[in-house]
């Protein structure tokens, strides 16, 4: 079994054709039924894919002063070109390399791409075989957790994972689209203002129009996210029946102490006190402090407006079937996730926005994806929503959260736009 599974994964990175999840959600079974070691599997099945994807990246720093030099132009890959793409794969590289074994077809051609643009040896091997160590440790601990309903749940648990790894690839890409393009953006987003004021000769009515965009932005959400539910209904129920079951072997009993605390993080005591604490720090820090305070009261209290409307619009009751407070009858979106989400969501945004030092903005990223996810794991655990629920709050805060944050900076700018159209 070992040298079955070590072989088929380092050919699988070489770019040659083979079931690696399914081989290590089989495998994560077969420790399940104790006949493979659960830590050496792991072990064996991550050496195989650091093979792999080690010797792809030394045959794409081999190929990269031939191949490429005659033949790249042909796939739209000349010097010019591959100049622009190692400079991007050396800035943000090391987060795909990361996330990228989720994804089929992706994972296949890091290797080769990293040698060709030549990173660094350690920073790819950091990179690589961290993610390596955690795709395979997540497909066979899945393995030994589903155990004897793996051949009933595998096929939906990859669809799902591969499902996540393209959503955190396209928002790696929206980041760095945004940090390469910065000004590019902004100086669009004048432009666009500057006729806007042309249009509407004044700032009031320029910031009722760009507001106006924003509710247009979350009609269309709420639009778009009804039509999928409408349609994924079935869908829905086998994802929460295998999120459920999942978190029910993970989680014993014993968790039940750390999901009461991150439940009470989304209590309105505590969301209340982390504005508060948001409010002194936008006084003490903040550059447009009146604007920043007003955002804050805004987003916060419109997210809990939003989810009050949406409940009763998508009219679905959780596990129980009937209410376990008279507002908390309809779960869908789930609060706890939705207002966990823009609160501390919009709280780290601020906070990063005016501290200089990254390796303390990685941290309150970090703390506020911790509290993210704690938050609406507890409702689950506690068996009053579903998954399905949590994972729409989450969608639904992410899409208020992003609006309010562009709708802050593009009135951030304004002012400073009317002067110059004034002075002109």
């Amino acid at each position: 079994g070992y040298v079955v599974l070590y072989i088929a994964l380092t050919l699988e990175l070489i770019a040659l054709p083979a079931p690696g999840e399914a081989l290590m959600t089989y495998c994560g079974f077969l420790v399940f039924q104790g006949k493979l070691n659960w830590v050496i599997s792991i072990i064996v099945a991550a050496s195989g894919v650091v093979s792999g994807i080690t010797i792809s990246y030394f045959i794409g720093r081999a190929l990269e002063n031939t191949f490429f030099t005659k033949y790249g132009s042909y796939v739209h890959m000349g010097p010019d070109k591959l100049e622009k793409t190692s400079r991007w794969f050396e800035k943000y590289g090391n987060g795909l390399l990361f996330v990228a074994y989720f994804i089929p077809g992706v994972r296949h051609i890091t290797g080769y791409f990293s040698g060709v643009t030549k990173i660094p040896y350690k920073r790819f091997a950091v990179n690589a075989y961290l993610g390596a160590l955690l795709w395979t440790g997540t497909f066979i601990s899945l393995g030994k957790v589903l155990g004897s309903n793996w051949e009933k749940f595998h096929v939906s648990i990859k669809k799902y994972l591969i499902i996540g790894g393209i959503i955190v690839g396209v928002v790696m890409i929206c980041i760095y689209l945004y940090r390469s393009y910065k000004q590019q953006i902004v100086e669009s987003v004048e432009k666009s203002l500057n006729y806007s004021f042309k249009i509407f000769r004044s700032l009031g009515r320029v910031r009722i129009a760009v507001a106006g965009v924003g509710v247009v932005f979350i009609a269309f959400v709420v639009l778009i996210a009804g039509l999928i539910q409408d349609f994924l209904a079935n869908e829905f129920g086998q994802f929460d029946r295998i999120s459920s079951y999942v978190m029910s072997q993970i989680f014993s009993g014993n968790w039940a102490l750390l999901f009461r605390l991150a439940g009470f993080l989304t209590a309105y005591q505590v969301l209340i006190a982390v504005s508060a604490l948001l409010l002194i720090w936008i006084m003490f820090k903040g550059k447009n402090r009146f604007l920043e305070v007003r955002f804050m009261i805004f987003t916060v209290l419109g997210g809990e407006f939003l989810e009050e409307i949406l409940r009763p619009i998508f009219h679905r009751v959780g596990p129980f079937g009937v209410a376990v407070a008279e507002h908390t009858k309809y779960t869908f979106p789930s609060e706890q996730s939705l207002m966990a989400l823009i609160t501390f969501g919009f709280a780290a945004f601020i906070i990063i926005r005016y501290i200089n030092r990254k390796w303390l903005g990685t941290i309150v990223v970090l703390f506020t994806l911790v509290i993210c996810i704690l938050s609406g794991l507890s409702p689950v655990f506690f068996n009053l929503q579903y998954p399905s629920d949590v994972a729409a709050g989450y969608v639904f805060g992410g899409a208020w959260l992003s609006m309010n944050i562009v709708l802050l900076e593009v009135f951030r700018i304004l002012p400073g736009i009317e002067n110059a159209v004034k002075t002109s």
